[in-house]
C-alpha cells in the first residue's frame, strides 16, 4: 500500500482506512471462530498447510469456507486434513496481491457447489477477476508458466541469455520479462515449487542447475537485491543487467557439454508461447479448464499477457492453429521430445479440422 501511495495511486487516507481493517493475532486460533471465509497463505509446504487446515477445521464454524492460497499444491490433499473437504477450495492470488486482478479458484473433488459459488462471489466482491479451474499440479496458471519457464531455461543452455529472452517477451507486450517476473516472485519460491513437484510433472531434461546455483548464492530476486538481475537501493524495483549471471549461464552450458548457438528472437518467442499454448490444450483435454477463454483470462490478469493479443489461446487462433502445429513440429524434430513436445491431440485435431480454440468457448 505504501508503494501505491508513493506512486500517487492511493491516498494516505485510503492507506489508513485499509490498515485499520486488519487485525493481527499470533497463535490465537480461536480468533477465527466466527469467520465466514478463511484464506491460508503460508509458503508452499504441504505438511505445514495440512497442519494449519487441521487447526482451522477444529475452531472455525461449520459454515466457514477454508481456502488455500497455494500456487501448485493439491487441494484434495490439503482438504484431507479436515473433516469438511466439501468446504475446502484453492484461492490462488497473484503477486502483488493488492495489484494483480486475477483470482484463480481451484475446485477439489469434494468442493461443494455452495463453496464454489461463495468463492466466486467473494472474488467479485473484492473486485478481482475470478476464474474457476480444476485441481492439477500448478492448476492452469503455474502449470503453463512453469512449462514456458522450462522452455526458456532450455534456450539459456543452448545459447540465449536472460536479458535477450526478457527483451523478446517485453517486445511481445508483456509488462516484464520472464526472469524479471521470477525475481519479483522470489527465486526461493521457485525452488520450493521444484521440491514439491510430483514426479509425473518433472521434465525429462534437467534444467535446474542455473536457478539452483542462484539460490545457493542467496540470489532470491528483488527481496535480496539480486537474482537474475541486480537491484539497487535507490531503485529497488529496477532490474539491472548482471554480467556474472551471463557467465554462469555460459559456464553451465560448457559443463553440460552443450554447444551454444545463436537463437533469434522469433525462435525464442515461438518456443516460449507455443509450448504454453500446447500445455493449455492438454489442460483443456484433461478437463481442468472449462473453456479456452478462461485460460486467456488467467494469463491476461495473472501474468500481464498483452490484452490486445487476447490471451494465449486467442493469439494462437490469430496465428492459425495449423501454423502453430507446423512450427511445433519443426522444433520437436530439431530438439527432441525431452526439450520440445509434439502438439497434443486436441491442438492437432483442431488444426487438422480447420477449427479454433474460440469454437470451444
Amino acid at each position: 500500500y505504501e508503494v501505491s501511495v508513493k506512486r500517487g495511486k492511493l491516498s494516505p487516507q485510503k492507506l489508513q482506512e485499509r490498515m485499520s481493517l486488519l487485525t493481527v493475532v499470533v497463535d490465537e486460533w480461536t480468533a477465527f471462530a466466527d469467520c465466514d471465509y478463511v484464506i491460508e497463505a503460508v509458503f508452499e509446504n504441504m505438511a505445514l498447510k495440512k497442519q494449519i487446515f487441521g487447526k482451522l477445521d477444529a475452531v472455525c464454524k461449520a459454515s466457514c469456507v477454508l481456502a488455500s492460497n497455494t500456487s501448485t499444491l493439491s487441494i484434495d490433499e490439503i482438504a484431507s486434513a479436515t473433516k469438511r473437504p466439501e468446504s475446502v477450495i484453492g484461492a490462488h492470488f497473484f503477486s502483488p496481491a493488492n495489484v494483480m486482478k486475477l483470482l484463480e479458484f481451484v475446485r477439489g473433488k469434494a468442493s461443494s457447489a455452495q463453496t464454489i459459488a461463495t468463492s466466486m462471489a467473494v472474488g467479485k466482491k473484492i473486485k478481482k477477476a475470478p476464474v474457476m479451474v480444476g485441481n492439477c499440479f500448478g492448476f492452469v496458471s503455474n502449470r503453463m508458466i512453469l512449462t514456458g519457464g522450462f522452455s526458456a531455461m532450455c534456450m539459456l543452455e543452448e545459447g540465449a541469455l536472460p536479458t535477450q529472452v526478457d527483451a523478446v517477451v517485453r517486445k511481445f507486450g508483456f509488462p516484464m520479462g520472464l526472469f524479471q517476473m521470477q525475481d519479483l516472485a522470489g527465486l526461493d519460491v521457485g525452488a520450493k515449487i521444484r521440491s514439491e513437484t510430483p514426479a509425473s510433472f518433472v521434465p525429462k531434461r534437467d534444467v535446474t542447475q542455473i536457478p539452483d546455483a542462484l539460490c545457493k548464492d542467496g540470489r532470491f530476486g528483488q527481496k535480496t537485491g539480486k537474482g537474475w538481475y541486480v537491484y539497487h537501493k535507490e531503485a529497488p524495483r529496477k532490474s539491472v543487467h548482471d554480467p556474472s549471471v551471463d557467465k554462469l549461464v555460459v559456464a553451465t552450458s560448457a559443463a553440460k557439454k552443450i554447444k551454444r548457438r545463436n537463437i533469434d528472437d522469433k525462435e525464442i518467442l515461438e518456443r516460449y508461447i507455443f509450448i504454453m499454448v500446447n500445455e493449455a490444450a492438454k489442460i483443456l483435454e484433461e478437463g481442468f479448464a472449462i473453456r479456452p477463454s478462461d485460460v486467456d483470462i488467467v494469463f491476461i490478469y495473472g501474468f500481464g499477457f498483452p490484452p490486445y493479443r487476447g490471451g494465449p489461446m486467442f493469439y494462437a487462433d490469430t496465428v492459425g492453429l495449423k501454423n502453430v502445429v507446423q512450427r511445433m513440429e519443426v522444433y520437436n524434430k530439431a530438439l527432441g521430445d525431452a526439450t520440445f513436445p509434439k502438439p497434443c491431440k486436441l491442438l492437432a485435431d483442431l488444426a487438422a479440422a480447420g477449427k479454433t480454440f474460440g469454437s470451444m468457448n
